[in-house]
């Protein structure tokens, strides 16, 4: 994510994101490259729905049946409806949750992603997602890493190449020609390279929409965009 991005005349994901959304908090370069892209790709919008959904499917599933208490949220994007601590708090009001975002106006919506009780807590990060140093630095203050961290990077270059979902490569063309952070479309051999080292759980690598813990769903569409969670070993 660029600095440069916090020019309000350039687009920047998490308030693209928020358009697709149909949230209020963006500009009018995100609309503008948000309403580019679906004239070419008119999934985008249930793609973002579907990657919420996502967020909260897994996230319940760490919290509720792993024992997962620790979140690390990066690259959060504008609070919306089940963010990650109150999916998470629901099934352990113990749970712990990190937000990172580098964007001005998610700093200024941090207190919507702070609302904690306890014995739960929550704490935002201004930070880039690839200064890996001082994202764990800060994330410490909060988090015990001598525990098990469920670390969540939902949206974070993350559209396929392979799956014809309609429009990937001109969309592409229309966000990266005037966004400051560029999206890559990556097969799923290339999105399998993410998990070198770690072990899958099942299903494994599925397409947006696909993904429940143990199966594979019948999908009622196909969305260009692979989903997984996989663990350390």
């Amino acid at each position: 994510m660029s600095r440069a991005a916090f020019d309000t005349g350039v687009p920047h994901p998490a308030r693209v994101y928020d358009y697709w959304l149909g949230g209020k908090d963006n500009y009018a370069a995100d609309r503008e490259v948000a309403e580019q892209v679906l004239q070419v790709m008119p999934v985008m919008a249930e793609v973002a729905r579907g990657c919420r959904l996502f967020l909260a499917a897994v996230v319940s599933y760490l919290a509720a049946d792993l024992g997962i208490r620790q979140f690390l949220d990066i690259g959060t994007g504008l609070p919306t409806a089940d963010n990650t601590h109150q999916v998470a708090q629901r099934a352990a009001p113990e749970a712990r949750v990190v937000y990172v975002d580098n964007d001005p106006i998610v700093l200024a919506h941090a207190s919507a992603l702070l609302r904690s009780h306890a014995p739960g807590l929550c704490a935002y990060v201004d930070a880039d997602a690839r200064d890996v140093g001082t994202v764990l630095a800060a994330a410490e203050e909060t988090l015990d890493f001598s525990q098990p961290v469920a670390v969540i990077m939902l949206g974070v270059s993350h559209a396929s190449s392979d799956i014809n979902g309609g429009g990937q490569p001109q969309a592409t063309d229309r966000y990266n020609g005037r966004a400051a952070t560029p999206i890559t479309l990556r097969s799923r051999e290339q999105v399998a390279r993410f998990f070198d080292g770690l072990d899958l759980v099942p299903p494994g690598i599925t397409a947006l929409g696909q993904w429940a813990p143990g199966l594979a769903l019948a999908p009622a569409s196909t969305l260009p965009t692979y989903t997984a969670l996989a663990a350390k070993r």
